[in-house]
C-alpha cells in the first residue's frame, strides 16, 4: 500500500500524490424523517473504511446516498493527483444479495457480457472480451466459475463474482454493503482476504457496511461509528473500545466487565 497523507491540508495540495474522497455536509431526509445529518467523513486511497451501527442507524442509506440512488444534501469530492481537480469518482458496488432466478441457465460469463458488451451474450462472444472477464474473475479467485450458472453458485461464489464485476472498470470508490450477510466462514473469510488484496493491489478507497466486528477489527484501516449521525471515528481498536460504541449497542456491563479483567 501507498503512504497516505497525513493531513487534510495537505491532500488539498496534494503533496502526498495520491487521491483523496471527502464527504461533506451529507444528509438525507425522507418525508418528514432525518435519516442522516451532519456526515463529515475524509478518506483516503488505499484505506478500507468499516461502517459500523445498530440496526436502522442509516449505514445502507449513506451508501445509496453515495451512489446518487437517494437525494441527499451536500457533497462527495473526489480528487486525484495526475488530474488534480474535483471530479465524479468511478464507484463500483457490491450489494449485500442479488435476486435471481435459480433455474435461469444464465452463466457467470453471460452475466459479465450482457454489462459490458453491444451485443447481445447470447449472440456474440469475442475472444477479447472472454479474456478481459477471465482475467476480473482471477483477480477475486473465481476464474474457475466462469460457466456455472449463477443460480449453482454459492453464497460466497456470488458474492465474489460480484465483486469482480463492480471492478469493471477499476473504480475510484468500491462500495460494499454487507457484501458476506448470510455467507459461511470460510466464505466470509475468503472474501475478506480477497478485498484486502484489492485494496492493496489497486489503492482503492472502499467503504464497507458491515456487523462482523470481528472481521472489521482485523480488515479496516479506519472505523466510522454511525446512527443517524457519525459519533466515533477512528482506528478500529479506538472505536470499538469507545465509549460511544458500549453506550450505542448498550454494552456498559460488559466494558465494566472487561475493566474488571484487566485490573485482576
Amino acid at each position: 500500500m501507498k503512504n497516505v497523507c497525513i493531513s487534510e491540508n495537505n491532500c488539498q495540495k496534494l503533496s502526498c500524490g495520491l487521491c483523496c474522497t471527502k464527504i461533506k455536509n451529507f444528509g438525507v431526509t425522507l418525508g418528514n424523517t432525518v435519516i442522516l445529518e451532519d456526515i463529515n467523513l475524509h478518506i483516503h486511497c488505499g484505506e478500507l473504511t468499516a461502517i459500523i451501527g445498530p440496526n436502522g442507524a442509516g449505514k445502507s442509506t449513506l451508501i445509496k446516498a453515495l451512489l446518487g440512488e437517494l437525494p441527499h444534501t451536500g457533497t462527495l469530492e473526489y480528487v486525484q493527483a495526475q488530474k488534480g481537480a474535483f471530479q465524479t469518482p468511478v464507484m463500483g458496488y457490491v450489494p449485500q444479495n442479488l435476486n435471481l432466478d435459480s433455474t435461469s441457465p444464465t452463466s457467470v460469463l453471460d452475466l459479465f457480457l450482457s454489462c459490458n458488451s453491444r451485443f447481445p451474450a447470447w449472440l456474440i462472444r469475442r475472444k477479447n472480451e472472454v479474456e478481459k472477464v477471465k482475467e476480473k474473475l482471477a483477480a477475486v479467485k473465481a476464474q474457475h466459475l466462469i460457466d456455472r450458472r449463477l443460480g449453482a453458485l454459492s453464497g460466497g461464489e456470488l458474492q465474489r463474482v460480484l465483486l469482480a464485476l463492480a471492478l469493471d472498470p477499476v473504480p475510484d470508490m468500491l462500495l460494499l454493503d454487507e457484501p458476506v450477510s448470510g455467507i459461511d466462514q470460510n466464505g466470509m473469510e475468503l472474501f475478506y482476504q480477497t478485498v484486502s488484496s484489492l485494496r492493496r493491489d489497486y489503492d482503492l478507497t472502499i467503504i464497507l457496511v458491515s456487523h462482523d466486528l470481528d472481521m472489521v477489527r482485523r480488515y479496516a484501516d479506519r472505523v466510522v461509528l454511525l446512527n443517524r449521525t457519525i459519533l466515533k471515528v477512528g482506528s478500529p481498536d479506538e472505536v470499538l473500545q469507545s465509549q460511544a460504541f458500549y453506550d450505542t449497542f448498550s454494552l456498559r456491563w460488559q466494558k465494566q466487565n472487561n475493566t474488571r479483567g484487566d485490573k485482576g
